[in-house]
């Protein structure tokens, strides 16, 4: 578990988030580098693990040697407005980044921490590779209750036509069954998701196919990362006007 030694900076990083600007500020000292904002900084496994913003008043901090260690900490929400809590997210790992084609990979833990609630303190691990434009995933989070497993691939822009693909499997244990009429249960299931997306003519065209391996009342134990059970197909059409 990572230990709350940056949680006063943090904190203090919060005020800055009620502005309507992101903002990062970025110094160097010796083989570090230092980063300060209220935008996260940093996503873990080749975009697995990404700090989210929860709250109005939000920020974090990043440090960087030059090896390739990193540690941070990034708090998505102060708690100081109503329906929301202090959440600090903590992190550290390792990443090696080639300037070629070889191989990459990175290694790192992260621990969610809720100071005001309880039992609401989890940890993550994950770990990610990328080569020649593809990149993989790997990230296994422990809570109160359950553990998420996810999988992660990115293939880049597949030849002959351009098309980016990317894909999630996510499988999920939960340590008290959910009970279903019939005297039924539910201990674990899965969730993935497919994603297809090509630029056109300055439009940018994205087909998702999101499923689980629930279905009809199982959907009641469903609490994935999909928008819901149920299997779901949306296209999007997005162009920028400046």
């Amino acid at each position: 578990m990572i230990k709350r030694i940056l949680l006063p900076l943090s904190i203090f990083l919060l005020a800055a988030g009620c502005s309507t600007q992101t903002k990062v500020l970025e110094r160097e000292a010796g083989d570090f580098d230092l980063k300060l904002g209220t935008a996260p900084t940093r996503s873990m496994a080749h975009g697995l693990v990404e700090p989210t913003t929860a709250g109005a008043f939000h920020g974090g901090l990043d440090l960087t040697h030059a090896s390739g260690w990193y540690a941070g900490q990034w708090s998505p929400s102060a708690g100081i407005t109503n329906g929301t809590s202090l959440q600090v997210n903590s992190y550290a790992g390792f990443l090696q980044q080639p300037m070629d084609d070889s191989l990459g990979y990175e290694l790192g833990l992260i621990h969610y921490d809720f100071p005001e609630l309880e039992n609401r303190d989890r940890d993550g691990y994950y770990a990610g590779l990328n080569f020649a434009g593809s990149r993989l995933g790997m990230a296994l989070n422990a809570a109160p209750g359950r553990t998420d497993s996810t999988l992660f691939l990115d293939l880049g822009s597949v030849t002959p036509f351009g098309v980016g693909v990317k894909v999630k499997y996510g499988s999920y244990a939960l340590e008290n069954p959910h009970y279903l009429p019939g005297n039924r249960s539910i201990e674990m299931f899965n969730d993935w998701s497919l994603n297809i997306s090509r630029p056109w003519l300055g439009i940018q065209l994205d087909l998702s196919y999101t499923g689980s391996s629930l279905t009809g009342a199982e959907c009641e134990a469903y609490s994935g990362q999909n928008a819901q059970c149920d299997a779901l197909v949306m296209f999007r059409a997005e162009r920028q006007l400046y």
